[in-house]
């Protein structure tokens, strides 16, 4: 069965296949986490500093991994961007946007403020575990900083069709699966920044493709999850 999205995906004339996954050699009980699993696992998370900005100029940004558990199985909350959006349209994300000053005290309430206006997630129903490392991109000049939230249970939630077109509830076990996660390699358009090639991650679901930065921060998390296992 054909897996994956409408994305508009730039490849370069140039690919070639990146590394396994970091769960390849994980049996699939071994994929699945609780939320308590998980909150042990980022316990044990190196502290994090400040993504390096790539590109003068770049927004301080935060979003927002919203995990649930049912049936003892973690879940992930997605965002599709419409179409209409001055950038990244189309593709799959996670809550968030850009630092306000005056109204956030800090990236955590930009992350939480987000949330909120998209998809009508409740501050007060989320708490804030871990912050994970950050990242910067070139071309939509943000620096990026992650925050993941557990939730009580599966959300109620009320996206803003402004900016959300389709809400997406994902097991991590099936990002995990072999048939939904690849790495390419893509010969570098900045070799300045990237001069031995930039690693694109891409997980292909039922009917829709993560990658970009969505799906850097995806595989960084979910890495450490399975680290030593």
């Amino acid at each position: 069965m054909s897996r994956g999205g409408q994305q508009r995906i730039p490849r370069p004339p140039s690919v070639r296949a990146g590394d396994p996954a970091p769960w390849a050699d994980l049996p699939s009980d071994g994929r699945r986490f609780t939320l308590d699993a998980i909150r042990a696992r980022l316990a044990a998370l190196p502290p994090v500093g400040e993504a390096r900005e790539l590109v003068s100029g770049s927004v301080a940004a935060a979003v927002l991994v919203p995990l649930f558990e049912v049936g003892g199985e973690a879940h992930v909350v997605l965002t599709k961007r419409p179409d209409t959006m001055p950038s990244h349209q189309g593709e799959i994300a996670f809550p968030g946007g850009k630092f306000e000053a005056g109204v956030d005290r800090d990236l955590r309430d930009t992350a939480l403020r987000e949330a909120r206006e998209e998809i009508g997630l409740d501050p007060a129903s989320v708490e804030l575990v871990a912050q994970l490392e950050g990242l910067s991109t070139v071309a939509s000049k943000f620096v990026i900083t992650p925050f993941v939230g557990f939730l009580p249970g599966r959300p109620d939630l009320t996206p803003d069709e402004r900016e959300v077109v389709r809400v997406i509830e994902v097991p991590l076990a099936e990002l995990m699966d072999d048939d939904v996660y690849r790495e390419e390699l893509w010969e570098s358009i900045r070799p300045e920044f990237f001069p031995e090639g930039l690693g694109v991650h891409f997980y292909e679901l039922a009917d829709e493709t993560v990658w970009g930065a969505t799906a850097r921060i995806l595989t960084g998390f979910l890495g450490h999850l399975v680290a030593g296992t």
